[in-house]
């Protein structure tokens, strides 16, 4: 058997209706991984599914703990391949989309991360669209987050550099990271594939949770930009207020 190349993160809590697609989508990769499952204690079916996969898993545990940051550090740490990424368990990665992001990586050196284009899907409808994701510059992150977090690939070197993400966040934690690795080892590098399925239901902390999700990636572009630009202060009141009501 290879030695795995990716370690592969998955948080949870009870999203055991979700589980399985995202864990049929990495062990469908061509690619040798080793996948923690990270569950918060879960009173759904998730162990059941986890237990399906134990076979393949190289760890999984179930336990209250400190919530999806502490829970996605605990797993890139236990493992030792030169590349990480996590996967929430309500998210999937497209046929061969973890081996182009590794491929890509492995060609580009310099880089800490790579990422690709992603779809979201929103559940209900079935409706797709796909997330804004553009080539990387510290403009444009400053406007926006251009990168999508499931569709993502982390140097372990620049991950165990910067601590992996930050445990204080819960809605920017993905923002936050890519500011780090970009001011640590300098841009982040982009690929013109999509790579992963963002899954949007009625649970996704960004749609419940919009005040919040504003407020922390706010305080992450003054962090490192010096300045937040007008366009947070001109569409925060659209985000949280109109699409409170018009969802």
């Amino acid at each position: 058997m290879s030695e795995p190349l990716v370690t592969i993160a998955v948080p949870s809590f009870n999203q055991g209706r979700f589980l399985n697609d995202a864990l049929t989508s990495i062990f469908e990769q061509d690619v040798p991984v080793e996948v923690f499952v990270l569950d918060g204690g879960s009173t759904d079916n998730s162990i059941d599914v986890i237990r399906t996969w134990e076979h393949k898993l190289a760890g999984w545990r179930s336990h209250r703990d400190d919530g999806q940051a502490a829970a996605i550090n605990e797993g890139i740490s236990k493992g030792s391949a030169p590349f990480v990424c996590w996967l929430n368990s309500d998210d999937w990665f497209m046929a061969d989309g973890l081996k182009h992001l590794l491929e890509a990586l492995q060609v580009t050196k310099s880089a800490p991360a790579v990422y690709g284009k992603c779809w979201n899907v929103i559940e209900k409808t079935g409706k797709r669209a796909p997330v804004w994701v553009e080539h990387f510059s510290e403009r444009r992150l400053s406007v926006r987050c251009i990168i999508s977090q499931p569709a993502s690939l982390i140097r372990r070197s620049a991950w165990e550099a910067i601590g992996g993400v930050d445990g204080s966040l819960h809605m920017a934690m993905d923002y936050d990271l890519w500011w780090r690795l970009y001011k640590l080892s300098g841009p982040l590098e982009h690929i013109d594939a999509f790579v992963a399925v963002n899954r949007e239901h009625e649970e996704t902390k960004t749609k419940t949770l919009r005040r919040r999700h504003y407020s922390e990636a706010m305080a992450v572009v003054r962090k490192y930009h010096g300045s937040v630009p007008w366009k947070w202060w001109l569409f925060q009141p659209y985000a949280v207020w109109f699409k409170s009501i018009f969802p």
